[in-house]
């Protein structure tokens, strides 16, 4: 795409350009080239400096594509570095065949990409995305996590990648990488009315319920709009009101002036001999120490953090949170088997804490015609009947309603 900008230097000089401007930034250090703000600085005066060497001029525009063509080769992202557009894209896949998959941000499912990277290229790229986190891809070492940090100045949310080396896979011989991008600004109650996600009034009921101090948890399966749902709702929480969140990356970005967030860290294989695991439930204790107002945890996924939560949430602090399941049954099914297979907890048990510690779930899926929307909002009464937990129904959708039903369980804000 930059050669086309380019049509005022021929194939051999724009080559020219870009490999002096690289030779230019080969004594670069790795802080540097980590941090893509930091290298298009350098860049772009190595560009220059490049066209100055050389006798060339050329416009803005021109310069910008030459940039962008260094920093990517410099940076070792090749031809990743002109798909981290979370406007565009919420997820990007490299297969072991050598395939590239993207998945557009309006999309359910992934679609090929038009491209194939050679298999140096592809090495490159995983060796790259796991020096960012300091490490290094190997078949001691062949699961890496990449945690790519936020630039809101320039409009990129960051991403969450997980690389496996060729040693774990079946394919011709590439590593798989997987880039989940996050969305670059807040979201907003009014941006979910405007995507049809729900009613408006079902919307500003639920921000209304949240600044009611209700312990809301959000269903649904992978991909569905749980954490989109969740940053719009804390819009609820009051301005002054001191905010713990714990993510596993961060993807909710509030402007609340009293906001910590911890993000759990799970030790790859090469630093398990020396570095120690620190989970969402440590991460919950931590909190608990923190004066929090409002707990936010991103996804629970474990039992023992599950059941941790539902203490925090039955001690008075009001919390939002999700949790992978496809309705109201697979929601007490998978707390079931979550908190039996890690705490040997019971059905009663882990239904009880359920009642007791959350007010309202709200159900997020598809459609059959790929629209994601608020499938239904449950309020749970806070003891079993029967042995069961009692969910009573708020809303619909298809119903033919537009807002909630009125909340009958008395909420620590009324």
């Amino acid at each position: 795409m930059w050669q086309s900008l380019l049509a005022g230097l021929n194939d051999e000089q724009q080559q020219r350009v870009v490999s002096e401007a690289i030779q230019l930034l080969r004594s670069v250090s790795t802080d540097v080239t980590r941090d893509r703000s930091k290298l298009r600085v350098r860049a772009h005066q190595a560009v220059l400096d490049a066209l100055q060497s050389l006798g060339w001029s050329t416009n803005d525009a021109q310069v910008a594509a030459l940039v962008t063509e260094v920093v990517s080769r410099v940076s070792g992202l090749g031809f990743l570095d002109g798909l981290l557009d979370p406007e565009k894209y919420t997820e990007i896949a490299l297969n072991p065949d050598g395939s590239v998959f993207v998945q557009k941000r309006d999309a359910r499912y992934m679609e090929p990409l038009d491209y194939r990277p050679s298999l140096d290229e592809a090495m490159r790229l995983a060796e790259a995305l796991a020096g960012m986190a300091g490490q290094q891809l190997s078949v001691a070492n062949p699961t890496v996590n990449v945690k790519i940090m936020r630039r809101t100045e320039e409009g990129f949310g960051g991403a969450r990648v997980k690389i496996l080396h060729p040693v774990l896979l079946v394919g011709e011989g590439y590593p798989s990488i997987t880039v989940r991008l996050f969305y670059p600004r807040r979201v907003l109650p009014d941006d979910l009315i405007a995507w049809g996600v729900a009613p408006e009034g079902v919307i500003r009921g639920l921000v209304e319920l949240v600044a009611r101090k209700a312990r809301i948890k959000v269903v649904g399966p992978t991909g569905s709009g749980k954490t989109t749902l969740l940053s719009a709702l804390c819009e609820g929480i009051p301005r002054e009101a001191r905010i713990v969140k714990i993510e596993d990356p961060e993807e909710i970005f509030l402007d609340h002036p009293n906001v910590v967030t911890i993000e759990p860290f799970y030790p790859s294989r090469a630093e398990r001999h020396s570095a120690m695991a620190y989970t969402i439930s440590d991460a919950l204790a931590d909190a608990m120490r923190m004066r929090p107002d409002w707990l936010i945890v991103g996804e629970v996924r474990r039992g023992n953090d599950a059941m941790n939560l539902f203490r925090a949430q039955t001690t008075g602090h009001p919390g939002l949170t999700s949790l992978h399941a496809f309705d109201m049954d697979s929601l007490i099914t998978t707390l079931e088997t979550l908190v039996y297979v890690d705490m040997n907890v019971g059905k009663q048990g882990a239904k009880s804490s359920l009642a007791m510690a959350v007010d309202v779930v709200v159900h997020i899926d598809w459609l059959d015609d790929n629209r994601r929307v608020i499938q239904s909002v449950w309020e749970l009464e806070p003891r079993l009947r029967g042995g069961d937990v009692k969910f009573r129904l708020l809303y619909e959708h298809g119903a033919g309603k537009e807002t909630l039903e009125p909340v009958q369980r008395r909420l620590l804000g009324d």
